[in-house]
């Protein structure tokens, strides 16, 4: 039988004192610790000092600030959430926020490819409810008069989505957002107008 020295701490104490001790050396930690109990001072805090660093981590994965910005909202969000899961002895607060911050800014990254994608998606196929691949018809004829002339005898409401799609280069979904028009309205917009330009660009030849 293994002696045991009646002067030791137990285990658990042991571990739950080093981990008081981490979090006493560890400013960021001792915050996320309060945090967990509740204390909106403590996450105001947090915020206060940690914001930055992260700000700069998640803009260097999503390369758009706007986005960042997002992203970082969403993180305090599930820190103040998830606090309870930090812990000390694993490592120190300031890593478990990085961590947390580079994992949402890769989601974001993902999240953006996979609109764009189904964005191209819709695309080819509307353009071939229309008979043609009529946006790559527009695009090769970017800077031709006929296709400026054709564009201009859209209504507003069709031609606008189209130069923000063919040449600003947005996806729909941020067509929709910047127009505060339904995504479902502006597939169908730049559909009729993309039609409309075909119909003009062969009558002109």
């Amino acid at each position: 039988m293994t002696s045991h020295d009646p002067g030791a701490s137990p285990p658990g104490r042991t571990m739950r004192a080093d981990g008081e001790a981490n979090a006493q050396t560890d400013p960021c930690g001792q915050l996320l610790i309060q945090v967990a109990a509740g204390d909106r001072r403590a996450f105001e805090e947090l915020f206060a000092t940690q914001s930055t660093i992260l700000m700069a981590v998640i803009v260097r994965i999503v390369m758009s600030r706007s986005l960042a910005e997002e992203v970082l909202q969403e993180c305090f969000a599930e820190v103040w959430a998830r606090a309870g899961s930090f812990d000390p002895q694993r490592g120190s607060g300031r890593a478990w926020l990085v961590t947390m911050a580079r994992r949402r800014g890769i989601d974001c990254v993902r999240s953006v490819q996979s609109s764009r994608d189904r964005d191209l998606a819709d695309g080819l196929r509307s353009a071939a409810e229309v008979g043609e691949q009529v946006e790559q018809t527009v695009i090769d004829r970017a800077e031709s008069d006929r296709t400026i002339a054709a564009l201009k005898l859209l209504p507003d409401d069709q031609a606008r989505p189209i130069v923000m799609a063919f040449y600003q280069g947005m996806t729909h979904a941020q067509i929709s957002e910047t127009l505060k028009v339904p995504l479902g309205t502006i597939k169908s917009r730049i559909r009729d107008g993309m039609r409309k330009m075909r119909e003009e660009l062969e009558a002109s030849r």
